[in-house]
């Protein structure tokens, strides 16, 4: 039972409590053990690309230091913990042959959660395509369905039994948007049309991974979205159909279709001449049924209507009146509440798991006197996690919480300028330290939200 009318903010029993990363940026070691490039050392060893000529080739070192981290993770209580596998260190060439070492790595670690009581939830792919794919078109290759599903049964046969929650593909908006897009992120690649191609096949490949585990897998399979709500900068019409523009292309353009859809109407007005029809078998495919789906939530954005905002036609309006963290996002916990109600509604009650979400503030580059003090971020996560189980509270099946992110990491094309983590990391000595927030988070588990 929830309790909130006393200010009590207990969870459901056997509520979730973890926290997630990503391989590329915490684990270095890339090319370890007969690993192949991925499309991140690639883009982040190209100059021009990353903030301050950042690369993960060392990052947090989690390739060596994982036993260190798995202890990190019991002291901040930690129930389950969300990471991705790097795709091309299991199969170098992306397809073919595998490489044992690489997967001996992910077998001790899987194993290791296991006897530390944490349970693993395993996402197959966090962005780090095999370059040895991308040379193949990767993304727009329609192939890469097939290619992306012996991958996954790779994964699905060596962990059955252990491995129970599985996650297919991380954010594909983010993928499409930034990858194919607006080349902010690998392979950099900057056209309407390659970003139509490019969703539709991660689409198609989500699809076909879910009906390879079907066959060979064992347990709960789901996506995982990130959904920014939009709301309009005024009650303009204009402002209200910019607003549904910016809906499509970031929110429905994936949701719609893994629901059975078909692609939103305003896409077709977004992308124009870049638009296009698919065959409706590929929409079957799409619209596997899964067991659960992954919320990723950071902000929301409120935009108005901005005829020179390609391919859009939107531009969000910076709300002065609430803080933004170090990203420029704005902190405004209600909107967390009203997306999980609209995703509960919008999948008709499937089983949600908030599988990102935190902030990234200013912290110090290395400790003073053993602390590191976060007050913003500790803010934040109360905040959010109040937010969360109000939308508990009106009917959403929200299964559990993973904090972004249990270390501070390579934050992409910023580097090691942005820190997430409810720990810090020092980059120079990859000393871990329990930050005020991540302190917070291990009472918050303890107590099952009662410290709230």
């Amino acid at each position: 039972m929830i309790t909130k009318d006393t200010g009590n903010y207990l969870f459901p029993e056997g509520f979730l409590w973890g926290a997630a990363t990503a391989a590329y940026q915490i684990e270095g070691s890339s090319m370890a053990d007969g690993a192949g490039a991925s499309i991140w050392d690639r883009f982040s060893h190209t100059p021009g690309n990353m903030r301050d000529g950042d690369t993960g080739d060392v990052a947090c070192d989690h390739y060596n230091k994982w036993r260190e981290d798995i202890q990190l993770m019991k002291r901040l209580n930690l129930q389950a913990y969300r990471f991705s596998v790097s795709w091309s260190r299991v199969m170098p060439e992306g397809r073919g042959a595998i490489n044992e070492k690489g997967l001996a790595f992910y077998d001790r670690l899987v194993d290791g959660l296991l006897e530390a009581g944490i349970e693993p939830l395993c996402t197959l792919y966090h962005w780090d395509l095999p370059a040895a794919l991308d040379d193949r078109g990767g993304w727009l290759n329609p192939d890469i369905a097939d290619w992306f599903a012996d991958y996954g049964q790779v994964l699905f046969e060596k962990f059955k039994g252990r491995v129970k929650t599985w996650g297919t593909i991380n954010e594909p908006w983010v993928i499409v948007d930034g990858g194919y897009l607006h080349g902010a992120l690998a392979p950099g690649h900057r056209s309407a049309f390659e970003a139509m191609i490019a969703g539709h096949n991660i689409l198609r490949a989500h699809g076909a991974a879910v009906k390879r585990f079907r066959q060979v897998g064992e347990g709960d399979i789901g996506i995982v979205l990130n959904i920014e709500p939009k709301y309009p900068a005024s009650d303009r019409p204009e402002d209200e159909a910019a607003r549904r523009r910016a809906d499509a292309q970031m929110n429905r353009w994936f949701l719609d279709p893994l629901m059975g859809r078909g692609y939103p109407q305003e896409l077709e007005d977004v992308y124009g001449e870049a638009y296009r029809d698919f065959p409706q078998a590929d929409f079957d495919l799409i619209a596997q049924p899964t067991d659960w789906m992954g919320l990723n939530w950071y902000t929301r954005s409120v935009p108005e209507n901005a005829p020179d905002a390609w391919p859009v036609r939107a531009r969000p309006v910076k709300q002065v009146q609430h803080a933004h963290t170090e990203t420029g996002w704005e902190v405004y916990p209600p909107a967390l509440t009203d997306t999980l109600v609209w995703l509960h509604e919008q999948t008709n009650g499937l089983p949600l798991m908030i599988t990102e979400n935190g902030s990234a503030w200013y912290d110090p580059p290395h400790a003073i006197d053993g602390r590191v003090h976060d007050p913003m971020r500790v803010e934040y996560l109360k905040n959010h996690l109040k937010a969360a189980h109000d939308a508990i509270g009106k009917g959403v099946d929200l299964r559990g919480y993973m904090a972004w992110s249990l270390l501070d990491n390579l934050e992409w094309s910023l580097g090691y300028s942005k820190r997430f983590g409810i720990t810090h990391v020092n980059f120079q000595t990859q000393e871990r330290t329990i930050k005020d927030s991540g302190l917070l988070y291990a009472e918050v588990i303890k107590s099952n939200g009662g410290v709230l």
